[in-house]
């Protein structure tokens, strides 16, 4: 079976939910699955470790796809071509996107419909793509792959699609997030937070993953408790961040905050399993990688009751309304003075943590592949 797959999210040093799950999932296919070839479709020049196996064929396609219009121009003109001229029996799309103009079997893993909950949070540039071409996507899709069953359930309402048609993988964390030593905790506290404990928030930085609110209610949480405590805020500064930054200029306590920036993928591990606690209070997710990463790491976490993230969480996180932010700071505050609070949810994530591996993803998305194929 010749499998064609867009790899596009494939960025070397880059590797965000999407990129990862892409990463994850086709180095386990490729190596396990060698008598198959692998046909993968990049939109600009690629990274030799990306290349899994002998049985994968790099193909770069014209344009560079970060602009709806160029995603128009790749999905719907480069993919159908490459499709032929590479007699693909598959496309495996694992971004959300699907090309209109080939009758090719088409497996395609969408992660959340986010867009169509919240779309005053998405730039307008992209804004008209989702709403026009995702619907399209998601019927034209032979086989769905989502993440969550939150995500199963949305998509298929949403959209009135048949819940077979859609099928629940997971994303889960690298085996480079572990639990720390004390004496590794205290380093990771030198280096990031002045020897000072401190809450975490990791991600982008974009209204959907509610960062203003995080900020006002650390600010409340250290007006109450006055606590040595910081929050520091890894992930790149995405779009419509004007809010965040208005929340952290209002701050009384905005020396407690910090801006890590875009943390490279070697420090991650480092810096969560440092933390006191996750604080992960999105407004939307599909799924929730921070929340995984926290537990592999023996971190307590702080999330949102709603989406996809009490799915995730299980029974090893405080989950708070995302739009309270006295609430937040309500369970900063518990987490902060219980250190029985903190070991039970570390407990807890130990448990919920065994649920969701990349194997499963992987063997998921396999499933479908032969599904649609076959």
């Amino acid at each position: 079976m010749r499998i064609a797959v867009n790899t596009r999210f494939l960025l070397k040093d880059k590797l965000e939910g999407i990129g990862w799950f892409t990463y994850e999932v086709l180095r386990r296919l490729v190596q396990q699955y060698p008598e198959h070839e692998f046909i993968f479709l990049f939109d600009r020049p690629y990274d030799a470790s990306f290349i899994f196996g002998d049985n994968v064929q790099p193909v770069v396609l014209i344009p560079p796809a970060r602009h709806p219009l160029l995603w128009l121009w790749w999905f719907e003109l480069s993919v159908p071509r490459a499709l032929r001229q590479y007699r693909a029996d598959v496309f495996l799309s694992p971004d959300g996107h699907c090309s209109l103009r080939t009758r090719m079997p088409t497996v395609m893993v969408t992660h959340d419909i986010a867009y169509a909950h919240i779309p005053d949070l998405i730039p307008a540039k992209f804004r008209w793509y989702y709403r026009w071409f995702l619907p399209r996507h998601l019927r034209r899709a032979d086989r769905i792959v989502t993440v969550s069953e939150y995500s199963r359930q949305d998509i298929a309402r949403k959209f009135e699609l048949p819940v077979a048609k859609i099928t629940v993988a997971c994303n889960a964390a690298r085996p480079d997030f572990r639990p720390l030593s004390a004496a590794e905790k205290e380093v990771a506290r030198q280096s990031y937070a002045g020897g000072e404990p401190y809450f975490l928030y990791l991600g982008s930085v974009h209204p959907r993953k509610n960062v203003a609110r995080l900020i006002q209610a650390f600010d409340a949480f250290k007006q109450e408790t006055g606590a040595p405590i910081k929050l520091l805020i890894g992930g790149r500064l995405a779009w419509q961040t004007e809010y965040v930054q208005a929340a952290h200029a209002a701050a009384v306590h905005q020396e407690a905050i910090v801006f890590l920036g875009f943390v490279p993928d070697a420090a991650l591990p480092r810096l969560v399993g440092g933390a006191l606690a996750l604080a992960y209070v999105s407004l939307f997710e599909g799924f929730g990688v921070p929340l995984l990463e926290a537990m592999h790491c023996d971190v307590p976490v702080i999330t949102s009751s709603v989406t996809s993230m009490p799915e995730v969480a299980g029974q090893a996180a405080l989950l708070v309304n995302p739009l309270d932010v006295f609430e937040i700071a309500k369970a900063m505050q518990n987490l902060y003075e219980s250190p029985d609070l903190q070991q039970e949810l570390m407990r807890q994530g130990r448990i919920q943590r065994e649920r969701f591996s990349w194997d499963r993803a992987a063997a998921v998305v396999w499933q479908a592949i032969n599904d649609v194929a076959w």
